[in-house]
């Protein structure tokens, strides 16, 4: 058992970390998500039935220059009473340090919630600043941090502040725990045929990941916009298509290195290739490396899709990041539907799947399939740099 689930909090007030940075409606500041908010309610529904009381700090949107109404977290009061049943008191502090948040956090009794104002109307925050960190953490008795999203973040409430809290006195909540096992498994426990799907605009973001997969993964299937960095690395011509000339070399690299190691990397034979970026743009299909001039590759064609299918179908480990073209238009779905198919029959065939970054989990989701891959993870930024190899300080802060 973990040492949170083994932790009684009876008694105890317990600060915690969440992710509630949500997205808001502009005009009504309505919750158009609440994703992140419900991956939050294990940890504190455990804490509150063991008869402790709860203390939740988040940060939410980018304030520039202090406190901005649209960024105040009171925004999320109404639903987060909702989503703990509404018999639970949720009250709000105006502020996350300072006479009123201290006052009320230590007049909480057992069972109830308190909600700080934003953290990053601090510029302190994501500075790192220990004296700010050391306000946090004088509100609760008890330090959780459940923000998988912020852990790749060195500010005052993801690592700073544990710090101030003894061993035993800081853990990970459930979600955090969660996020942990799976990218641990998929990195180090990982069962072969490992593969590792990478899709999205940019070779330059995705580079420092593929280098430590090749160390790992037996396949690595490359989709969306950077495929075609890819494609013209080997000699292609890919049209308009989306390409980073200055990441050629590199590409280039990236190939010799998997030749060198033994590892697949499988890039999309054909496309589905448009006349224009747009949803009603003329399309065709034809083979990747052939895209005639002012044409454009928008999503894997129907050979890649079924060539990258059979390759998932044989895996026993699956890592998902990034779409395999512009899904938000209907005409170019099919390839990110036809992976999500592949992932989903897998893992109900016995693969452990892992889907993170924002457009791969909105693709699940929307394709109805966020049941049946093994693990969604929360935190986009994060899960890349813990899959680049890089030490998270929200995780090593408590580690």
């Amino acid at each position: 058992m973990s040492a949170f689930s083994q932790h009684n909090f009876a008694g105890q007030k317990a600060l915690i970390r969440v992710d509630f940075n949500v997205p808001l409606d502009k005009q009504t500041q309505a919750i158009t998500d609440d994703t992140r908010m419900r991956a939050a309610l294990p940890t504190i529904q455990k804490i509150l039935a063991d008869g402790g009381s709860v203390i939740l700090m988040s940060h939410l949107g980018r304030p520039k220059e202090g406190p901005e109404a649209k960024y105040s977290l009171k925004h999320l009061i109404a639903h987060l009473s909702e989503l703990l049943g509404g018999n639970t008191k949720v009250f709000f502090a105006d502020d996350c340090i300072g006479e009123q948040a201290y006052l009320t956090a230590s007049m909480l009794q057992p069972g109830e919630v308190l909600l700080l104002e934003n953290l990053r109307f601090y510029k302190e925050e994501e500075k790192g600043n220990p004296e700010f960190a050391a306000k946090l953490s004088k509100l609760g008795d008890v330090y959780v941090n459940d923000a998988f999203g912020t852990a790749h973040r060195a500010h005052a409430s993801t690592a700073i502040i544990a710090d101030y809290f003894e061993a035993g006195k800081k853990m990970f909540g459930l979600l955090m725990e969660g996020e942990v096992i799976a990218a641990e498994k998929v990195l180090h426990q990982s069962e072969k045929p490992f593969t590792a799907i990478i899709g999205g605009a940019k070779v330059s973001d995705k580079i420092l990941i593929i280098e430590n997969l090749l160390e790992r993964a037996t396949d690595i299937i490359i989709g969306g916009g950077m495929a075609y960095t890819f494609m013209k690395a080997r000699g292609g011509n890919i049209g308009s298509s989306l390409c980073e000339d200055d990441r050629i070399a590199t590409a280039t690299d990236l190939l010799a290195k998997a030749t060198a190691k033994g590892v697949s990397i499988h890039l999309p034979e054909d496309s589905v290739i448009a006349d224009k970026f747009a949803a009603d743009a003329n399309t065709k299909v034809t083979p990747s490396d052939a895209i005639p001039d002012g044409w454009m590759g928008l999503d894997i064609g129907p050979k890649a899709a079924g060539v990258f299918a059979e390759v998932i179908r044989k895996s026993k480990t699956i890592l998902w990041n990034g779409p395999m073209g512009v899904f938000e238009m209907e005409k170019f779905q099919a390839g990110t539907k036809a992976i999500a198919d592949a992932v989903a029959e897998s893992t109900v065939n016995g693969a452990f799947s892992l889907v993170g970054g924002g457009d791969s989990v909105a693709a699940v989701n929307e394709f109805g399939y966020t049941d049946k891959v093994s693990y969604i993870s929360t935190g986009g930024g994060a899960m890349l740099e813990y899959f680049e190899g890089k030490v998270l300080p929200g995780i090593a802060a408590i580690k």
